[in-house]
């Protein structure tokens, strides 16, 4: 991306009605005075699609590309079904969602050439599938997945979600269907649903799970990351649209890189600007999207995800009701995206690093920030900018020296996956054969920790807080 910067079924039953392109409210990309019109559908709390979505949006960058002969219209959506359904009745044109749904998508257009979609580009990804988490309430006595045999869990069936909790259900040796009971729920219906004893597991995409751990409402189960599957978010569109206004998919797409690559030069005004746009917590928003998040930013199609994507038929079809498959090789389409990408495109397809990574140098230990293994970053409030640490024992320092002063977040990756996780919501480790400034670990779940202690039985389980008083003693 640096050459850049030089250049569901949660709504299935919607999906099954008898919408046909015949249905558009604004036949063949015209509106009333002779401009062009597109509609976008977008989902603003699904802050892995801001590229495409809220931060495009708000950046204006479309609109400035495209110019006064056109319009925009843009539709919010919690879920990536409700966009699938407007797809296939001519009303939304260019639209962005989760891996499962954009199969969902394929699955429903592909049979009708007048409504046939196709995916054109990746916002954000996580290779290892840490977007996707099951949370529980905090006082839980559920330590693993499997504890919640026999409980409910909130999901929206089709989505990314609901993908990793399936296949995490069998990694763990429960039948997604009769070991648990799936509650098809909306994200902020489940929220509500998990805070009310409802139901006992919530499973969902980004960013709900971080939302409810930061609102100390939840504690992280599982993270997706430990499934090792990518997931991943894209946008897709009307081929019908895009033969008729071939211009305006180009200038979509390069506005979509123009707010990919304002992300990655200004990543705490962006949080910011979603958070304002949202209602979100920027704290939550900046753990996906800041320097380091769970979530990388990179518009190539890659071939881990077009793989990941392969990967994930077979469970759709075992969970979607009417889905049979989808024929990847027509759906997915990079040629849109090369044309607007430029010679860029190859090198950066080749790439799977994060192009935005936390660095500079660390202030208490004296030492580069280089490592995106192990980079942290502290946000103290009132600042207009992050401190940087070498390590999550390094951060502790800076945490512990910086006396009175309201920390607003504390981010660490874990020792085991490198997900982006709080400092205070992570459970650590002490090891005493450490290396300088790696005595304390942090990990997203109790779980992932017991398994590094199984192999690392020296280490002892500590609290936040001890870790804390721990480096606090031994600076004076």
């Amino acid at each position: 991306m640096r050459s850049l910067r030089t250049a569901a079924l949660a709504a299935l039953s919607l999906l099954l009605t008898g919408c046909s392109v015949a249905g558009a409210g604004v036949p063949d990309g015209s509106s009333e005075g002779g401009k062009i019109h597109l509609v976008v559908g977008y989902q603003s709390k699904t802050i892995n699609t801001v590229t495409a979505g809220t931060l495009l949006r708000s950046l204006g960058y479309l609109e400035k590309r495209l110019g006064d002969r056109y319009t925009v219209e843009w539709q919010d959506h919690d879920t990536g079904a409700p966009i699938t359904a407007k797809m296939v009745a001519g009303k939304i044109d260019i639209g962005s969602m989760g891996d499962y749904p954009l199969l969902i998508n394929a699955s429903r257009t592909q049979q009708t050439p007048s409504a046939r979609t196709e995916l054109v580009s990746v916002t954000g990804y996580n290779l290892r599938g840490a977007l996707n988490m099951v949370v529980v309430a905090k006082d839980s006595p559920a330590r693993t997945l499997a504890d919640l045999k026999g409980r409910k869990i909130s999901a929206s069936v089709g989505s990314a979600g609901h993908g990793t909790l399936v296949q995490a259900l069998e990694k763990a040796g429960l039948d997604p269907t009769t070991g648990v009971e799936t509650v098809n729920q909306q994200p902020p219906v489940g929220a509500s649903a998990l805070e009310s004893g409802g139901v006992q597991g919530y499973a969902q995409f980004v960013a709900w799970p971080g939302l409810l751990v930061f609102q100390d409402k939840a504690r992280l189960l599982y993270d997706g990351a430990a499934l090792d599957v990518p997931t991943f978010h894209g946008v897709v569109l009307r081929q019908a649209y895009a033969k008729e206004h071939p211009e305006v998919v180009d200038a979509f797409l390069k506005a979509q890189l123009d707010a990919t690559t304002y992300l990655h030069e200004h990543p705490l005004q962006a949080a910011l600007t979603v958070a304002d746009q949202t209602g979100l917590p920027a704290e939550v928003v900046y753990l996906y999207n800041g320097p380091g998040g769970i979530s990388t930013f990179d518009a190539t199609l890659k071939p881990q995800l077009r793989a990941a994507h392969e990967h994930d038929v077979p469970y759709l079809k075992r969970i979607g009701d009417g889905f049979s498959g989808v024929d990847l090789t027509t759906f997915v389409n990079d040629t849109y995206l090369r044309r607007a990408y430029g010679p860029a495109y190859e090198t950066d397809l080749a790439s799977t690093a994060n192009p935005a990574r936390i660095t500079g140098t660390d202030p208490v230990c004296d030492v580069p920030v280089e490592d995106p293994a192990t980079a942290s970053e502290l946000w103290l409030a009132g600042q207009e900018t992050t401190g940087h640490a070498a390590t999550p024992t390094c951060l502790l320092r800076q945490i512990a020296g910086a006396g009175s002063a309201k920390i607003r977040a504390a981010y660490v990756p874990d020792t085991a996956t490198g997900t982006r996780w709080f400092a205070d919501r992570s459970v650590w480790l002490r090891d005493p054969d450490g290396k300088k400034n790696a005595e304390f670990l942090p990990f997203t779940t109790e779980d992932g920790a017991r398994a590094y202690r199984e192999a690392h039985p020296k280490t002892e389980i500590v609290t936040y807080d001890a870790a804390l008083e721990a480096v606090r003693k031994a600076s004076r």
